[in-house]
């Protein structure tokens, strides 16, 4: 079980490394778009990304 959760988190990382390293420029505007959003905005995104996580773990996992 603690393997796939670090092989997870491990595939996290590199996901996320991959975004700044490829477009760096591209990377802080959207950083700097993100910083003017209001909470309810970034609440709203977190909770449909956790929802699409899980629908796609439901899916991949059955």
């Amino acid at each position: 079980m603690w393997q796939d959760i670090l092989t997870a988190f491990a595939l996290y990382l590199i996901l996320e490394g991959m975004i700044p390293f490829v477009s760096p420029g591209r990377f802080r505007r959207t950083v700097e778009l993100i910083a003017k959003l209001g909470d309810n905005n970034l609440r709203t995104a977190g909770l449909v990304a956790m929802g699409a996580g899980l629908l796609m773990m439901f899916v991949v996992r059955s």
